[in-house]
């Protein structure tokens, strides 16, 4: 039995956003002299996860984790519609290589908010979302 491991199930998580035509980042935006913020984007924030037992011998095979995604725009309007995209590529089972992985289950999030610490200003919205998969 393998222990779960966290980076193949982000991957598959920023597959599944990228395969839905969205720029997506990990951990945060680049921060390097020069970066300009798109238009729309999203963030990742993985947690580490947990590797559960998967019977009384103590296999830690299962896996969990929550994530929040930070969909992020130039307008309000652009920010909910990244909200959207996100909800509609996390709406399946995830891709994991060796895993059958549940749907990421949408946990919500507070109200959009106004970033007036870049500029211009953007809008934000943190959505969270609980993984889990099991060995195939």
């Amino acid at each position: 039995m393998t222990t779960p491991t966290v980076l193949p199930h982000v991957d598959a998580v920023q597959d599944a956003l990228t395969g839905a035509g969205l720029t997506v980042y990990v951990g945060g935006t680049p921060t390097g002299t020069g970066w300009v913020a798109p238009d729309k984007f999203a963030v990742i924030y993985p947690d580490p996860g947990q590797a559960g037992r998967a019977s009384l011998a103590d296999d830690r095979t299962d896996f969990t984790a929550m994530f929040q995604v930070t969909c992020v725009g130039g307008s309000v309007e652009r920010a909910l519609w990244v909200a959207d995209r996100v909800r509609e590529a996390l709406s399946g089972p995830l891709t994991v290589a060796g895993r059958a992985a549940w749907r990421p289950e949408d946990q919500g999030g507070p109200p959009v908010q106004r970033d007036d610490d870049v500029t211009p200003p953007l809008w934000f919205v943190p959505v969270q979302y609980r993984i889990q998969s099991i060995p195939s």
